[in-house]
């Protein structure tokens, strides 16, 4: 897979965090940048000194129409769309028995059904080119569950799914799909931008409880800088060959490792009950 010499990226999410680094870093390299967010007075400041490479929309993910609009505007100013970022997208912390309905499909509208439409926007142009990088943050979540993220961890574990199926469909066309994997940075994610319902139940004060109380207290403190984060995705985007994951942070990269060892284990551990399951004269894996 080869970009061109002077890409566009459309980032999604552009505020804050990942999203408005990616993006300063984008337009520093001279490459060419549609950046969004819901408002657009905040991005507008990444468009100044870059009038002829930066365009700054509005975009809800949550709105088809919005999404349909902010393509379009992207085509007609650049003529296409080389990367998409799927970056927005925020975090929902529960309980999984205290879960809010509302919260979670709000959540689901935004993380997942919000990306698979952008994503769905952006196709028939990169299949028409044969050429194209798609990259879907998603988290260190979307591999490990943990306390109090089980409806978060859903979303992401969904992106990745579907990464899965469209990297397989797209990669015959001469398009990529990268999966970011973020542990706890520097962003918005874990202040502002959390929303959480608190547990009541004492059953749940040690598991979920602790780790929203957790959470919270180290906004701010996370290892991971967002700014060494753009820099990997861009290392990443531009490879000839760009990977399927990309796990990002020293804590994500040692939970990731240690959960897949695990199931690997796990799964092999159970080898005989897993091929026991076919029917005796089955001769091929289905």
């Amino acid at each position: 897979m080869t970009l061109p010499a002077d890409p566009v990226w459309f980032i999604t999410g552009c505020s804050t965090g990942f999203g408005r680094e990616l993006a300063r870093l984008v337009l520093a390299r001279g490459w060419r940048a549609v950046v969004t967010a819901r408002d657009a007075g905040r991005v507008a400041d990444l468009a100044d000194g870059h009038d002829d490479r930066a365009l700054a929309l509005a975009l809800d993910v949550t709105d088809d129409a919005a999404i349909a609009d902010a393509v379009a505007a992207a085509q007609e100013r650049f003529g296409q769309v080389d990367v998409l970022v799927n970056n927005a997208g925020y975090g929902y912390q529960s309980s999984i028995e205290e879960g809010e309905d509302a919260e979670i499909r709000a959540q689901f509208d935004a993380n997942v059904f919000g990306l698979f439409a952008m994503t769905r926007a952006v196709l028939p142009g990169m299949r028409e080119r044969r050429q194209g990088a798609i990259v879907n943050i998603t988290s260190v979540a979307g591999l490990v569950g943990f306390p109090s993220s089980g409806y978060y961890a859903a979303s992401k574990h969904a992106v990745e799914g579907f990464s899965d199926a469209l990297a397989a469909e797209v990669a015959p066309l001469g398009i990529s799909v990268t999966c970011v994997e973020p542990g706890p940075f520097r962003t918005d994610w874990a202040g502002r931008s959390l929303r959480q319902t608190p547990s009541r139940i004492a059953d749940y004060a040690e598991t979920a409880s602790a780790r929203m109380a957790s959470t919270k207290g180290y906004s701010g403190n996370q290892p991971g800088d967002p700014v060494r984060a753009g820099e990997a995705m861009i290392a990443a985007v531009t490879r000839a060959a760009p990977p399927r994951h990309l796990v990002l942070g020293k804590w994500g990269f040692d939970a990731v490792t240690e959960r897949l060892r695990t199931r690997v284990a796990e799964i092999e551990g159970l080898r005989d009950a897993a091929l026991g399951a076919d029917y005796p004269d089955a001769t091929s894996d289905s």
